[in-house]
């Protein structure tokens, strides 16, 4: 993608535009309903889970895992958020605003515990 560098910052909002051009420039429109990219999005979290599925539990940071499968792994994390950003948009759903809510409404639900007393 022009424009889009490893070290440069991507918004959901630059996902989310370019995922809507990518989808018209292919004519796709009729075909991203709701229901069939929260389908897609939950085919790709299958794929994404048969990487993890016979490994057992996983360290932070993939210790003992080839550059090959930690790419594979970028790809399918890609396509699953992908999928959640063209979701979102569908049912014009600002993503970005209602995670940041999500997140003080979790705080709020699970208060941070002093356990010195």
């Amino acid at each position: 993608m022009t424009g889009v560098s490893g070290g440069d910052s991507v918004t959901l909002d630059l996902l989310r535009q370019k995922m809507a051009e990518f989808a018209k420039e292919r004519d796709w429109g009729p075909y991203h309903t709701p229901r069939n990219l929260l389908l897609a999005l939950v085919g790709e979290v299958g794929e994404l889970s048969e990487i993890f599925q016979w490994k057992g539990e996983v360290g932070r940071g993939l210790p003992g895992w080839s550059e090959k499968e930690k790419v594979h792994l970028g790809e399918e994390l890609s396509d699953v958020l992908l999928y959640l950003v063209q979701l979102s948009d569908s049912c014009g759903i600002d993503l970005s605003s209602a995670a940041l809510r999500k997140v003080q409404l979790n705080a709020l639900k699970y208060p941070i515990v002093n356990n010195d007393d």
